[in-house]
């Protein structure tokens, strides 16, 4: 039986879930940032059916769907990356569950299951829109600012991003979720 709350990995059958989503949540965040343009080819770069079945099976992404009352509100995925680091690639939460705690939870799932794939110490990083709101959350989950970039996605189009980055410590572990 489901908890209230509950995060759960999610698989190839949870793609138009994600989907859906994503649908609401990718261009809420974005709207004041990035042209209608910009965010329909993002959706289809990063959203399509195809997109997902590939960062599922072949690019290692492990997905998880954040439920609240058995209903998906939110999303995440993280991605090995090299020998001691992990990329958080995604975190969105629908409009209306946010600032009810989900984000803090959502982060905190994350770090846990790397915790749980990699044994020794390693590092977490995020590449998130220097415009973005969120920006402020994960500064305030303990993730500092290491880099910072223009990355060309096709199209004529840039995710123009800062590279944050939290070193995952497992002496200090988070509480269960």
């Amino acid at each position: 039986m489901l908890s209230a709350h509950n995060i759960r990995k999610a698989s190839i059958t949870d793609i138009s879930t994600i989907r859906d989503l994503a649908a609401i949540t990718f261009p809420h965040t974005y709207s004041t940032i990035l042209s209608s343009e910009q965010i329909a080819y993002m959706m289809e770069w990063m959203y399509s059916e195809q997109s997902l079945r590939r960062q599922m099976t072949e690019e290692g992404h492990i997905y998880f769907i954040a439920l609240q009352d058995n209903i998906p509100m939110g999303y995440l995925s993280i991605q090995p990356e090299g020998k001691d680091v992990f990329h958080l690639q995604k975190l969105y939460i629908l409009p209306d569950f946010q600032g009810l705690g989900w984000g803090k939870r959502m982060f905190l799932h994350a770090t846990n299951v790397i915790k749980e794939l990699h044994p020794a110490p390693c590092r977490m990083l995020l590449n998130v829109n220097r415009h973005n709101r969120a920006l402020h959350f994960y500064q305030k989950m303990g993730m500092t600012k290491v880099s910072e970039g223009d990355f060309a996605i096709g199209n004529g189009y840039y995710m123009n991003d800062y590279i944050m980055g939290l070193e995952i410590n497992h002496s200090q572990c988070n509480p269960p979720l």
